[in-house]
């Protein structure tokens, strides 16, 4: 049995106008500085016998003060990158809209098989992911690891492990907050939900999700 810690990095500088933050390296905000210590002293108090973090700086800097706070070295795994959205990168949905209005109806209807334009498949987010954590599990069969990555990536992992259509996962997980805590359970090579969304007791958090 293994149980996955998935939090969501911190609040970033495009949070403010739901901005699509893919695979371009934005900052946190100082509010995303705080939820990242938030998270390590969460941390101080729970066995966790790895912290892993996707590459980008926002889940790096989100997971670092957790491990400080457990003497561990923080790891690093491309897997857990977000999904790359294409042409959307950056842009919020007004802004998709103007520019290519057809693609996001079609994104809206069904951002499965109608992807963003130029963007990563959802599906080989989902694989990847998901190959990620059940790497860990290899490597820590009987353990609990803090994976911080972000909302895109996470939502899709989730309706992957968890028997969700990858199409739904916009509605069944409509927000995935910043900072907070979505704790899995593999046993038995399947995926359990064990808690969604719930707020470190240092810092509650409130924010929805652009994507």
């Amino acid at each position: 049995m293994t149980d996955f810690v998935l939090v969501r990095h911190g609040e970033t500088v495009w949070h403010d106008g739901n901005r699509y933050a893919g695979r371009t390296d934005v900052e946190l905000t100082p509010h995303g500085r705080r939820q990242a210590a938030a998270l390590g002293a969460w941390a101080a108090g729970e066995r966790i016998d790895a912290v892993v973090s996707s590459p980008l700086s926002r889940a790096r800097l989100t997971a670092e003060p957790a491990a400080e706070a457990l003497g561990l070295t923080p790891l690093v795994d491309e897997r857990l990158l977000e999904l790359d959205f294409g042409r959307g990168d950056g842009l919020t949905r007004d802004e998709m809209r103007d520019r290519f209005p057809e693609e996001l109806a079609a994104f809206l209807r069904d951002p499965v098989a109608h992807h963003l334009p130029g963007g990563e498949d959802p599906r080989a987010a989902a694989e990847r992911g998901s190959e990620a954590l059940h790497d860990l599990a290899v490597a820590h069969p009987e353990g609990r690891v803090l994976v911080v990555a972000h909302s895109t990536l996470v939502r899709l992992v989730l309706c992957h492990q968890l028997g969700i259509p990858l199409a739904d996962y916009r509605r069944v997980f409509p927000a995935l907050h910043n900072g907070a805590l979505t704790e899995l359970r593999l046993r038995g090579g399947r995926m359990s939900l064990l808690r969604l969304n719930a707020p470190t007791t240092a810092a509650p958090t409130h924010e929805g999700t652009p994507s």
